[in-house]
């Protein structure tokens, strides 16, 4: 299992670059279907102007979210193909080449943070304080961490199982949000549905100083 994961992410390292054109194709593929839905879903809970996509990909969420809001990603061949589709829509592109560790942003620049399905360097130490730098006193910080297959089908059961297997699915370990915590988000958990998933958020609140961080244990939200 530990060698599958191990090539999974040589595997994830060129899908974000040299293999970027494919993006879209395979992430229909392995989603059998779904996956822009999932994407988008984070649409409704970004709340907040202006707002900032963490590891924008191609492009589609930031379509949705429309001219305020600011991508970063790391791959220039993610940038370009989400830069084509920005301009197609209408939207001048506003985004930057850069890693979530080093935001090239002042403090309190925005009134939300939006990240889908982002990779181990979400929770990098660096990560989550660059996260709560460039945030707005109560603006939000939304993940959208994983998809659950519901459907019944064969393809959706078959989907389902190489998610667990390479351990893209399943219950989200504490030591995953404990550092959002620890850092002083107020966090939660929502399950939304979509189409035949459910698809898991979080969503963190950078608290005002004047209010005490809050050390409850994430409470799991339906919608």
């Amino acid at each position: 299992m530990s060698l599958l994961r191990a090539g999974l992410r040589l595997f994830f390292l060129h899908f974000y670059t040299s293999l970027a054109w494919t993006y879209d194709a395979v992430a229909y593929l392995v989603s059998v279907g779904q996956w822009n839905a999932w994407v988008l879903s984070a649409r409704k809970a970004a709340t907040g102007l202006p707002v900032l996509e963490i590891g924008h990909g191609p492009g589609h969420l930031l379509v949705e979210l429309g001219p305020r809001a600011y991508g970063v990603d790391a791959s220039r061949q993610m940038s370009r193909i989400a830069q084509r589709r920005l301009r197609r829509a209408g939207i001048q592109p506003r985004l930057v080449r850069a890693r979530s560790q080093e935001l090239p942003f002042r403090s309190a620049s925005f009134g939300c943070l939006v990240s889908t399905f982002p990779a181990e360097y979400i929770l990098e130490p660096a990560s989550i304080r660059e996260a709560w730098r460039v945030l707005r006193e109560d603006a939000r910080l939304v993940i959208v961490a994983s998809g659950e297959f519901l459907g019944r089908r064969p393809l959706d059961r078959l989907a389902g199982w190489l998610f667990r297997i390479t351990g893209q699915a399943g219950e989200i370990p504490a030591e995953w949000t404990e550092p959002f915590v620890q850092t002083g988000f107020e966090l939660r958990r929502l399950d939304v549905p979509v189409m035949r998933s459910n698809v898991v958020q979080f969503i963190g609140i950078k608290p005002r100083p004047s209010r005490a961080a809050r050390r409850e244990p994430i409470r799991k939200q339906a919608i």
